[in-house]
């Protein structure tokens, strides 16, 4: 039997308090979510619900259309945008890994500083919407810091850099083919793990992205993602809210203002704990698709 080192429990207990540490919010989270409103307000969060309840379910199925139709937005914005991106940012880190690539160190450059540096948001908002002319269409949802990212093509470059032989690169050139065929049927398919990665990466941005539908999306609603559709109804539930409190309206004293906040937190994330699982396992899968077999 192999001995257990005192380091191996000792990274084993840790990463097992990290995983702790990373589930805990989102059990407390759904617990909430399935807490009726007066026992989260009278008795605070537990991950054990008081009085379980769907209210806050309820509340927002009673909104479903709407939230179908900014589903199917995010899935499209989320699917198109992430595919280019990748397109994108695969070819640049390719082109400015190659050592000879003429230019090739002032294009890194270049990339580089706009991780260092950038015009600020009202010159961006300007140019998006006034030169590019892309306030309140679908584009405002992809093109805007979200297309092509600095980092992610640094973070390729240094695996192109790093994990693909040269020699299999020269023996593909020797054979007859092109950069283009060599990046296609060589590079690719030797680089899963770091197209896996940046492929969830840009995913997760694009899901979450909230801020560029409040900046450009201002008359079409119909536009809206999951997240700028929520983040309305949390600003309306909570005006609704004050509103009742003031003696203004007596008919949303019902609302589950508490735990409809917490029930669209869950909304907002189930897609991506969903799909996450099976984007995961790609990380490990192909470590060793770069290694030069003799």
């Amino acid at each position: 039997m192999k001995k257990i080192k005192g380091f191996d429990i000792f990274a084993n207990v840790f990463l097992i308090i990290i995983v702790c540490y990373c589930l805990v919010p989102l059990v407390l989270l759904v617990a909430s979510s399935l807490t009726s409103n007066e026992a989260l307000i009278r008795e605070g969060y537990s991950f054990f619900p008081k009085e379980f309840s769907v209210d806050a379910y309820k509340y927002l199925v009673s909104s479903g259309s709407q939230i179908i139709r900014a589903y199917g937005m995010s899935f499209v914005v989320t699917g198109l945008g992430t595919v280019c991106s990748i397109l994108l940012t695969t070819s640049l880190a390719y082109a400015i890994s190659k050592k000879n690539l003429p230019g090739g160190k002032v294009l890194t450059f270049l990339v580089f500083f706009t991780m260092l540096f950038n015009g600020g948001l009202v010159p961006t908002y300007l140019m998006y919407a006034d030169t590019f002319h892309i306030k309140n269409t679908i584009w405002a949802l992809i093109l805007p810091n979200l297309l092509v990212r600095a980092y992610y093509i640094m973070l390729m470059r240094s695996y192109f850099l790093n994990n693909l032989p040269g020699e299999v690169l020269e023996a593909a050139s020797i054979d007859g083919a092109t950069e283009f065929q060599i990046f296609g049927k060589v590079a690719i398919p030797m680089s899963k793990p770091i197209i896996a990665t940046v492929l969830m990466f840009s995913m997760i941005l694009y899901w979450n992205d909230w801020q560029n539908g409040l900046y450009y999306i201002t008359t079409k609603t119909n536009l809206y993602t999951i997240q700028n559709l929520l983040n309305r109804m949390i600003q309306e539930i909570q005006f609704l809210s004050n509103n009742a409190v003031v003696g203004q309206s007596t008919s949303t004293a019902n609302i589950p203002s508490a735990t409809v906040r917490m029930a669209i937190a869950v909304v907002g994330i189930l897609p991506i704990a969903i799909v996450y699982p099976f984007v995961q396992k790609n990380f490990a899968k192909g470590i060793t698709l770069g290694a030069v077999k003799g």
